[in-house]
């Protein structure tokens, strides 16, 4: 190695300005050197971190390998296989984790550490001993100056002793300072050179300790493993590619035979046709949401049947969300917001409504017929779709006439006659005492049937306008009676959800067939037809009226008098199906009999009961009020007598006062009393007993 330029000691007490020249050299080579090591240890810096990172990460991925057993994944199932080939992965790469741990440890203390001492201590020394030199050099130009500027006219001792004084200290800390000075600068020449090649040595060193622990550890055994693992790897790529060819073939197959269901429109009936028989259903469907009083909006949602209930889930949602339960609801087709295949589902209770869309008609009667099934519970029984297309075939057969029945009473009447029907319920046998009955005495021939209501609103606005403006009173725009506030003040008051199947005209309003009758008429009539949709209203049962009220508006669509309610009964078998039979008089002599069909959430029986104590509750009211009426006349006629009696009295009264003041007239004007005394009487006293007299005449004449 050449040899090292050094500072002069020996001249720092002379400090010539070839000194000083000297001085600034070692000072710029002082500074490129700061300059350059502070880069050096920055790009050391960065691979000890990144050897930490490095340690850390490898450390990290061998926990996370170790930790495979204890996921759960949704997809992932008891793959003991892989589970074991990671652990033996974990395995290795714990092991070089700690070959980098060992690395880590080693550059920290070979090549980290050599050159932050050489940064923070002898840079930092050469730095600090310069400002020092610095200091005492210009404290000891100051001396000097002083100094030599002492007067030489006006010598004084005291002054000349404290300046030599002066130069004395000043120059000492220079000289002492200066050569501690060159001193660090010298050595500075060789730490230099050691602070940079100790780094690079150690660092080299540490790699080679790695390099060696790696080879250890990686014997041919875990050469074999990684071998084995590699073919593995190959056969699952095969396979891959295998599975991958299999999807693509059967996304063609599915494009080519699913392009008749990308439209929304109905498909053709003869290629898939309506399935009744379904007890679980899931798809796309509208949900009508309200986001006001009078404004909704439609959510696209998909929609499924878990038992009985019908469940709802968004795209973005892991579970689905109860919507309502479907055990005894009831669900009909409906037009709302003018939307198109529109259906209501009502709860058992009927608090809760929804109203449901969806794509075509198809969609929307396989709708209607799994919530059907479900909500008589079918889905309970072991072979669901069997007992549901047996349930529906029974139904159907229920709501078809008879042929044998219709032609047994078709060959007992005239054949003039009109079309027969059968006289018996849904679902029952005719009794003995109506088979020998014809249809006719039921229910008329060609009768026709109302399946929705009419609400005479329209009709009666004009007769109410008309009234109201006669009275000057405000009418109702709603179309309402006046009959809200005699509604109100009824002791019964109960409302049920029903829905409106039909209406016919019967013949006969006695007959305890009659509404079994007509509800297998207005039922065959639905199904011949296809008839789905059903009117939803609220019954009111009063003591005064049966009120059908719509439930949006709470509008009264019909008003039936309680006094025109004949009878009402529900059907036998089917407890949800209720009728009753109005009696309607149209002029003095003619009235007519028709029958209304309800179905309803609740039992059926529970509304005709509840029709008959209003009527009970009516008639006893009206026995009260005749009661009441009939007392009150008494009464009336009581206190009529006691009037008379009054009256009489009070005439006796007055005829024994007019007799005595007819009695004093008659005296003679002058005639002494008993008692020696005269009575005089004064004109006014005679006028008025003359009044008198006159008041008496006319009350006796009256008498």
């Amino acid at each position: 190695m050449p040899g090292i330029e050094k500072l002069p000691i020996e001249e720092t007490l002379e400090d010539s300005p070839q000194t000083r020249s000297l001085l600034g050299v070692f000072e710029e080579d002082t500074a490129a050197m700061s300059n350059y090591c502070t880069q050096l240890y920055q790009a050391m810096q960065r691979i000890y971190d990144a050897q930490n990172e490095l340690s850390a990460a490898t450390h990290l991925t061998s926990r996370l390998l170790k930790e495979y057993d204890k996921q759960r994944f949704p997809l992932g199932g008891d793959d003991e296989v892989m589970s074991s080939t990671l652990q033996q992965f974990a395995e290795v790469i714990d092991e070089l984790s700690s070959c980098h741990a060992v690395l880590s440890t080693q550059l920290a203390d070979a090549m980290m550490f050599p050159i932050t001492q050489f940064k923070e201590r002898d840079l930092k020394e050469i730095l600090t001993l310069k400002e020092v030199f610095q200091i005492s050099s210009d404290d000891h130009d100051v001396a000097i100056n002083r100094y030599s500027r002492l007067s030489k006219k006006r010598d004084n001792d005291k002054l000349r002793a404290e300046a030599v004084e002066d130069v004395y200290t000043s120059r000492k800390k220079q000289h002492q300072t200066m050569m501690h000075y060159f001193c660090s600068l010298n050595t500075l020449q060789y730490k230099k050179k050691t602070a940079l090649l100790e780094p690079l040595l150690g660092y080299m060193q540490a790699q080679i300790s790695f390099f060696k622990l790696g080879s250890e550890n990686l014997t041919q055994q875990w050469e074999d493993f990684l071998g084995t693992i590699g073919t593995s790897v190959q056969n699952v790529r095969r396979e891959m590619e295998k599975e991958v060819g299999q999807m693509q073939e059967t996304i063609q197959e599915m494009e080519t035979s699913c392009d008749q269901l990308y439209a929304p429109c109905d498909p053709d009936p003869a290629h898939s046709p309506v399935c009744r028989n379904l007890t679980r259903k899931q798809g796309y469907l509208y949900i009508r949401n309200k986001t006001g009083l009078v404004s909704s909006s439609w959510e696209r949602q998909y929609f499924f049947t878990q038992g009985g209930n019908l469940m709802q889930q968004g795209r973005s949602e892991v579970a689905g969300g109860l919507v309502t339960d479907l055990d005894n609801s009831s669900v009909m087709a409906v037009d709302c917001d003018d939307r198109r295949f529109c259906f209501q589902v009502t709860s058992f209770d009927g608090k809760k409504l929804v109203w449901l869309q969806s794509e075509s008609r198809k969609e929307c009667e396989e709708w209607i017929s799994t919530i059907n099934n479900i909500s008589k519970r079918i889905y309970l029984s072991e072979n669901a779709e069997e007992l549901a297309a047996r349930v529906n075939q029974s139904a159907l057969e229920a709501v078809t006439p008879s042929p044998s029945f219709q032609q047994r009473h078709e060959s007992m009447r005239p054949s003039s006659k009109g079309r027969a029907s059968s006289i018996s319920s849904v679902g029952s046998e005719p009794s003995p005492a109506l088979s020998v009955l014809s249809l006719d005495a039921l229910v008329a021939p060609d009768t026709p049937i109302q399946f929705d209501i009419i609400s005479p609103v329209s009709e009666e606005n004009s007769g109410q306008s008309k009234t109201a403006a006669q009275s000057g009173r405000r009418s109702n725009p709603f179309g309402e009676s006046g009959t809200s506030e005699d509604s109100e003040d009824s002791i019964l008051h109960q409302l049920f959800i029903v829905r409106f199947l039909g209406s016919m005209e019967v013949r006969t309003a006695e007959s305890a067939e009659v509404i079994p009758e007509t509800m297998r008429q207005i039922l065959a009539a639905r199904a011949i037809h296809n008839i789905f949709r059903m009117t939803e209203s609220h019954l009111l049962v009063t003591c005064d009226c049966l009120k059908l009220i719509d439930p949006q508006t709470q509008v009264t669509r019909l008003r039936f008098p309680l006094t025109s309610v004949v009878q009402c009964s529900s059907h036998q078998d089917n407890k949800r199906l209720f009728g009753f039979i109005l009696q309607t008089a149209d002029g003095p002599a003619d009235s007519r009999a028709v029958g209304y069909i309800f179905e309803s959430n609740n039992d059926g029986e529970k509304i005709c009961d509840s029709v008959g104590l209003a009527k009970q509750i009516a008639f006893h009211s009206e026995m009260d009020r005749k009661a009441v009426e009939k007392r009150k006349e008494h009464d009336k006629a009581k206190e009529k007598q006691q009037e008379e009696l009054s009256k009489q009295k009070q005439i006796e009264k007055d005829l024994e006062e007019q007799s005595r003041l007819i009695a004093a007239s008659s005296r003679p004007p002058n005639q002494p009393a008993a008692d020696g005394q005269f009575l005089v009487l004064s004109n006014s006293q005679s006028e008025d007993s003359d009044a008198g007299e006159e008041g008496k005449k006319k009350g006796e004449s009256e008498a």
